[in-house]
């Protein structure tokens, strides 16, 4: 039988998500900054297939202080085939249970576009809810008519209990789960049932396992007794007193139901786990549950939609690492929410989407039509499974040298008074002027901002190579716009040098030197103080490169600490950053 999925959703006008469109996989998974919009996302999701009753006048998209009129969420669902890949018909299942009047049609390739407008309706003073099957599927970006503008359709609700949708948010705890009947693991007790034979069996053995335990407790046995005097103080003639340590009826066994988990020899109570234990046990409950109604649907058509929040909440690295892969073997579609770079470079590539929120929310997404195998490989080797963090960055600054990955962090900090972290700026040393371009790709793809700081060298190679790298990335930026090259013949070093701080320099050459004592100190550091003033600037240029492991950190500190203005193309850098980042100037 022949699966669906949501290939496409469009949300306009719901929280921070002016117009954006998103397109799914089987799992997908969203990365991006706090507050994108990841969460927004899902939480779209719920009220097209699930709750909508946390909707408030909060969640209606402000803009220019007025809050807009109406929440519009199309959603196109898709056949597909067991190699995911959009197929001519849906399978008899599920034309049947979507109907033809739902189903539509685009050069003989079958699509369900569904629309789901929330509204605030001031009479009754609640939300309204209205479902629509659209006749078509109108192109994103349209000219003057936007896709939320085109006609609604027919009127027609499409909550199906064949495509139940599952939220998972990142505060989720077995402990809560095990004291609500609502949760999916209270569900699943709920539905616990024996045959006739078993639960006379069980609670005989219950009875027999009662009276084992008060008969063989004294203290037990001397209550039993003692309550006996009831009878007399109430004039009642009932002689029969029980007490059970155990639960009586198999019904109430749920209710005191505990879960331990450890090894044979100690095994200790969920409540004396952390977090991370009792969160990733609350997901698995969903998993059981799923497979639970996923057995009792049968042959008939059966597509769970999962969103999960924060799936890596509470949980160390190496854990992190397995989520993935436990999570996609998962029934239906998974749509993860994460801030963890290890779930997102365990991910494929062409799963991940990426939320940036600049003046507006986009999505990115690598555009692997475009490129060959060799080109997703770099991108995934040298990008993503090594620099995972930057799915989550404002701006990427890229170079080729380590003085620049030492350097540029600490200037940074003393240009604008605080971290590039707490900024969300990355440094990326790319390892070489020829290796831009995974990073480019990476960048414009997932819409994050990126400017590389390059060196020039006086045969032009570099220029010439990054220049190249630009065009083959196809980005629409300028070079100009994204690219500062260092002054002619120029690396990093030797601009240092250009711009006047040779005395930081020279200071760091004193305070690499070692002394036997502090008489040795005082010897030494004049003798070379009036050496190293002897050098010309080529001199200190071979020296500074010949120990650039060393000199790196130390002429940073030593700039961070000097009353001098910062080197002018790197004051060109911070303020290119500035502008993108929209910070306030002094």
């Amino acid at each position: 039988m022949s699966n669906i999925l949501i290939k496409t959703v469009r949300i306009n006008g719901f929280r921070g998500l002016k117009n954006i469109e998103v397109k799914l996989e089987q799992t997908t998974v969203l990365t991006g900054m706090n507050n994108a919009g990841k969460t927004s996302f899902l939480k779209a999701l719920q009220i097209v297939f699930g709750n909508r009753h946390f909707i408030t006048q909060d969640d209606f998209f402000i803009e220019n202080g007025t809050s807009v009129e109406k929440i519009i969420i199309d959603i196109l669902i898709v056949p597909i085939d067991t190699e995911e890949q959009e197929i001519n018909g849906f399978s008899d299942g599920w034309e049947t249970l979507f109907g033809t009047s739902r189903i539509k049609y685009n050069e003989e390739k079958p699509f369900i576009p569904l629309r789901t407008i929330i509204t605030f309706d001031p009479i009754r003073t609640l939300y309204t809810t209205q479902q629509y099957i659209l006749d078509n599927w109108s192109n994103f970006q349209n000219g003057d008519e936007h896709w939320y503008s085109i006609d609604n359709g027919n009127k027609k609700s499409f909550k199906f209990e064949e495509m139940p949708f599952f939220y998972m948010d990142a505060q989720r705890d077995i402990l809560d789960d095990l004291k609500s009947k609502s949760s999916y693991l209270g569900k699943m007790l709920s539905k616990i049932e024996y045959s006739t034979d078993a639960l006379v069996a069980i609670e005989e053995q219950i009875r027999a396992l009662n009276e084992t335990a008060v008969t063989d407790s004294p203290i037990l046995s001397d209550i039993r007794e003692t309550l006996k005097d009831l009878d007399s103080t109430i004039g009642s003639n009932n002689e029969n007193i029980e007490i059970t340590p155990f639960t009586k009826k198999v019904r109430d066994l749920n209710k005191g139901l505990t879960i331990y988990y450890g090894n044979e020899q100690d095994s200790f109570p969920m409540e004396h786990h952390g977090m991370g234990t009792r969160s990733w046990s609350s997901l698995l409950t969903l998993k059981a549950f799923i497979k639970l109604l996923e057995s009792s649907s049968h042959d008939n058509p059966f597509f769970p939609i999962l969103a999960i929040e924060e799936p890596e909440s509470h949980l160390h690295p190496n854990a992190q690492k397995k989520l993935y892969s436990q999570i996609n073997s998962m029934s239906g579609q998974k749509i993860i929410s994460t801030h963890s770079p290890y779930i997102a470079s365990a991910s494929n590539i062409f799963e991940i989407r990426n939320f940036y929120k600049n003046e507006v929310v986009e999505c990115g997404k690598i555009n692997i039509e475009n490129l060959d195998s060799e080109s997703i490989r770099k991108i995934e080797r040298q990008v993503i499974n090594t620099r995972g963090e930057i799915f989550f960055s404002k701006c990427l600054v890229l170079f080729e040298g380590e003085t620049e990955e030492q350097a540029l962090p600490l200037l940074f900090e003393k240009y604008f008074s605080t971290t590039s972290i707490e900024l969300g700026v990355d440094f990326i040393g790319v390892g070489g002027f020829g290796n831009y371009l995974p990073f480019i790709r990476f960048a414009e793809d997932f819409k994050i901002p990126w400017i590389i700081i390059s060196d020039n060298d006086q045969a032009g190679e570099i220029k010439t190579s990054v220049q190249k790298q630009l065009i083959t990335s196809l980005t629409t930026k300028e070079e100009t716009e994204v690219v500062i090259f260092l002054d002619d013949t120029r690396d990093f070093e030797r601009q240092l040098i250009d711009d006047g701080f040779q005395d930081e320099i020279k200071q760091v050459f004193i305070s690499l030197l070692e002394y036997n004592n502090e008489q040795h100190r005082i010897a030494t550091e004049e003798t070379k103080q009036q050496e190293i003033n002897t050098y010309t600037d080529n001199q200190l240029y071979e020296k500074m490169t010949s120990i650039k492991t060393k000199f790196a950190p130390l002429i940073a500190h030593e700039i961070y600490l000097s009353e001098k203005e910062l080197p002018t193309k790197v004051i060109s850098l911070f303020e290119k950053i500035r502008t993108i980042l929209q910070i306030e100037g002094d």
